[in-house]
């Protein structure tokens, strides 16, 4: 049975099938990818950066077909889908305004006449990509490779083959040339033959930490370099100066977003022991107001899991919790109806030796615990094996910002949402992988330093 199925998670319908990859696939996708960068990455960078405003226009004309096309295939809600389409325009749009500043040649002085560090690009790089944010996850990494200089070997998630393809319907429309992003449907067991082949010059992958080691023994065993962007526990630490209300509206919200499948979710919620009734009516208020139901309705903030063996996965450990002694406040039952839905679900009481503390919960589940300080708080977020984000909630600022300081995290929030954003790199440690994209530091991710030494010629 192939492993590219387009499945409906509103009710467990197949949509479409695409035969997986054969050898000659996998050779034609990485003889295109090899012969594009010669020319892409010789093009005048003012070229490159035209093609991604016509790539960003192209993502903004399309975005409602492709909201919807996301709600059908992996259940994200429209408006989130909308919202997601723009971010990739907008990362398009910031790579290429960015591009040269950040790729410019920088200076060192030496005694030569000149000596500079150049930014060159590598090759076409191999991009194993998630179901979760199916377009963004593309053009987090993307937009920056291809503004580099680089070519993209798209080898998508197995349960969204057609917004793989859309994503090369909207290259096409913006004119990118052949091969400059190339999808194809490789399976598991084809990827080292992809990792392995000398015309790929490096390898990113977002995914679970069980598949960035399998990724990462590959790339190590052919010494070629990679980005990973995996799993994380983000805690979420409410102190008792915080704005209560404003603090719970965002944690329902940094839960629920992405019906809970996002690996900068809020996760675990650490609260001071003198607000934690508090803050926690609040936060089952919020999240017990988020509409579940048809991602396509625009009214919906909750839409269907994306596959069955998720959902069933994350009742798991909420059930596991319970039986551990976590207390249910919302939610924790499976609906009685066609497709992967699963309710905004609350354990209160939650700490360690339980699955929904302990492990990575992709789903829309909020595990609460109290502890008695600020200190307590970052002890406890940092005994965690991830280390992706965290968010800290207090009136004083400078706590806050001493909070930031002491937490093992790629990211820290005081008082908002943890996000990606354009303008700042993105990437964890530990568990959570390494190496960032977005930013500058992204941006060089897939570039090689090159120094560069001049001398003026001796007199003759």
């Amino acid at each position: 049975m192939t492993q590219f199925r387009s499945v409906d998670p509103r009710d467990g319908g197949l949509r479409g099938e695409r035969p997986e990859a054969t050898a000659h696939d996998l050779e034609a996708a990485l003889a295109a990818t090899h012969r594009a960068f010669e020319a892409w990455s010789g093009a005048p960078l003012a070229e490159r950066c035209e093609a991604l405003e016509r790539v960003a226009t192209a993502l903004e004309g399309n975005a409602p077909a492709l909201a919807t096309l996301m709600a059908e295939e992996m259940g994200k809600p429209v408006t989130q889908g909308l919202g997601e389409a723009r971010k990739c325009a907008w990362a398009c749009r910031h790579a290429a305004a960015n591009a040269a500043a950040w790729l410019a040649p920088e200076a060192v002085p030496t005694e030569a006449r000149e000596s500079f560090v150049a930014h060159a690009p590598m090759g076409p790089v191999l991009a194993i990509m998630p179901w979760n944010f199916p377009l963004w996850q593309l053009f987090r990494f993307g937009a920056s490779a291809l503004a580099a200089g680089n070519t993209v070997l798209l080898k998508h998630a197995p349960n969204v083959p057609r917004c793989a393809e859309a994503i090369m319907a909207v290259c096409a429309e913006a004119g990118l040339p052949d091969g400059v992003v190339r999808n194809v449907f490789a399976r598991v067991d084809q990827l080292e033959a992809l990792v392995g082949d000398p015309r790929v010059a490096g390898v990113t992958l977002t995914g679970s930490t069980r598949a960035g080691r399998s990724l990462a023994a590959l790339a190590g065993r052919y010494l070629k370099p990679s980005v990973l962007e995996l799993g994380g526990s983000d805690p979420f630490i409410v102190l008792a100066s915080a704005d209560l209300e404003r603090a719970a509206a965002t944690a329902a919200a940094a839960r629920l977003q992405n019906n809970g499948q996002s690996c900068i979710a809020a996760k675990r919620f650490l609260v001071e022991a003198s607000v934690a009734d508090a803050f926690i009516e609040r936060l089952r208020a919020h999240m017990a107001a988020t509409v579940l139901g048809d991602p396509c309705d625009a009214a919906t903030g909750l839409g269907p899991m994306a596959r069955r063996d998720l959902r069933d996965e994350l009742h798991a450990q909420v059930t596991a919790s319970v039986a551990r002694g976590a207390t249910l406040a919302l939610g924790g039952a499976v609906p009685d109806r066609e497709g992967f839905w699963y309710p905004a679900t609350l354990l209160t009481g939650a700490g360690p030796g339980m699955a929904a503390w302990d492990e990575e919960t992709f789903g829309p589940a909020a595990a609460v615990r109290v502890v008695r300080d600020a200190r307590e708080a970052v002890t406890v977020a940092n005994a965690s094996p991830y280390a992706l984000g965290a968010s800290v909630w207090t009136a004083d600022l400078d706590e806050g910002a001493r909070l930031a300081a002491s937490l093992r995290a790629g990211a820290v929030f005081v008082n908002a949402m943890v996000k990606s954003d354009p303008r700042m790199p993105f990437g964890g440690n530990a568990l959570s992988g390494w190496g960032r994209e977005l930013g500058r530091e992204g941006m060089r991710s897939f570039t090689a330093p090159k120094s560069v030494w001049i001398e003026a010629p001796a007199p003759r």
